[in-house]
């Protein structure tokens, strides 16, 4: 556990050891909320939270369904390309 104190213009300087872990650099935008207990802290994610589709949702692939040798060999190509 560590302390931080609150400077004189509101700013909190996180603890080095805590922006190492989460990667966090300056410049990194954060949401603050009021728990009721306290403050949470947690960094705005730079891309929106995607929802993956439920396992009982149709395909939206409609093409033939390739075998799992047709698709290694189409990463094959693909990884060629990018040597």
């Amino acid at each position: 556990m560590e302390t931080v104190v609150l400077g004189n213009q509101g700013q909190l300087v996180l603890p080095q050891m805590i922006r190492d872990i989460y990667q966090w650099r300056a410049g990194t935008k954060f949401f603050l909320w009021d728990t009721g207990k306290g403050v949470m802290i947690k960094p705005v994610s730079p891309f929106p939270v995607s929802q993956l589709e439920s396992s009982d949702m149709p395909s939206v692939y409609q093409g033939t369904p390739l075998s799992l040798s047709d698709m290694e060999k189409a990463i094959d190509i693909e990884a060629g390309k990018h040597k």
